[in-house]
């Protein structure tokens, strides 16, 4: 619906009618008084110009091709959300990530690009531009025995699907810095960008602490707890049909569950926080030995998240700066996503 009598170019928000400008290109716009995503129609979706993409700047995007590469992402949207406090947790989160990497895993320093809202170099901030150059970088030539990693620390969304390839009729996004002009990043897009394109033999983990993000990289297959207490699979392929498949390679994520109920924790205390998914997972990898199963894996996280409280309790330079996990995701359990099925009992995680 058009904001009466004004341009074309806007659109009422689905849930509290204030007046929203559509972006050109662009399915979907985020609300900046309510945050909810309203997804745009086609007949009111607006073209792109016809203009030449610029290329990505050298200095954000490092020139080195090693092995292992990795995309770290921490979104705080502070001074963004109006009447919302920001997000504690997600810069720390990324720092954290990137300790963890480079010192367990062996991830060269110069092969990781970190984005987050605290950065003066304007193509170092999580704009919805950057996110997809980014990604575009951490896939581009990949090769058999490319170890590449994903990892989102922010705010994610629902949106009503229309292209009838999601079971609960709802594509999930995740929400760059500005996507209150520009909308969210759909699993539609984050799934041709980086899933996609993964050749045999190259490998990608992706790691999302954001609310609504148990499949936001539409891959076929879910991992989640039974009732009796066993990690079983779960066949998510789309019901359209639609081809969701990597080209040969591997994509896992690894996220959390919410049950839509759980009060997300958005903490307005100067204390440094890092984000309950993230804590989880680098306390479950820091708690376990080297080679430790899939299944292992997630069960300790799931340890972690119900009995860690709110106390960060990472050992060494991971943890050194930070005193509080803040569930800014309102995650109360892991999932895990992956492109095919494995016995996660046996398989070792590894980076």
């Amino acid at each position: 619906m058009n904001c009466g009598g004004r341009s074309p170019a806007t659109i009422r928000c689905k849930y509290c009618s204030a007046c929203l400008t559509v972006t050109p290109g662009e399915r979907a716009i985020q609300c900046a008084q309510c945050c909810g995503v309203t997804r745009i129609r086609r007949s009111m979706r607006l073209p792109l110009p016809a203009l030449p993409r610029p290329a990505a700047p050298t200095a954000a995007f490092p020139c080195t091709r090693g092995k292992k590469r990795a995309v770290l992402i921490g979104i705080t949207y502070a001074g963004m959300r109006r009447g919302c406090g920001e997000l504690r947790g997600p810069i720390n989160d990324v720092k954290c990530m990137r300790q963890l990497l480079c010192q367990r895993f062996g991830f060269p320093s110069d092969c990781i690009i970190t984005l987050t809202d605290d950065q003066k170099d304007p193509f170092r901030l999580p704009t919805k531009d950057n996110i997809r150059m980014a990604m575009q970088w951490l896939v581009q030539g990949c090769s058999y025995g490319d170890s590449l990693v994903f990892h989102f620390s922010g705010l994610g969304a629902q949106v009503p699907d229309e292209d009838c390839d999601e079971a609960d009729g709802y594509d999930e996004a995740l929400c760059p810095m500005d996507s209150f002009q520009k909308g969210p990043i759909l699993d539609d897009e984050i799934n041709e960008a980086i899933v996609r394109p993964l050749v045999h033999g190259a490998k990608l983990h992706a790691v999302v602490d954001a609310c609504h993000s148990a499949t936001v990289l539409d891959l076929p297959f879910l991992c989640h707890m039974s009732r009796t207490g066993n990690w079983q699979w779960q066949d998510h392929r789309p019901p359209s049909g639609a081809c969701k498949d990597t080209s040969g390679g591997q994509a896992v994520l690894i996220s959390g569950y919410s049950d839509g109920k759980s009060k997300f924790s958005v903490t307005q205390e100067a204390c440094a926080s890092v984000g309950a998914m993230t804590h989880s997972f680098i306390k479950a990898v820091e708690c376990e030995p080297r080679g430790v199963t899939y299944g292992r894996l997630l069960t300790s996280m799931k340890a972690i998240m119900t009995n860690g409280g709110g106390s960060c309790d990472l050992q060494g330079p991971i943890g050194a700066p930070v005193r509080k996990v803040a569930n800014f995701s309102g995650v109360q359990e892991p999932n895990l996503s992956s492109s095919e099925m494995f016995d996660i009992y046996r398989k070792p995680f590894a980076l």
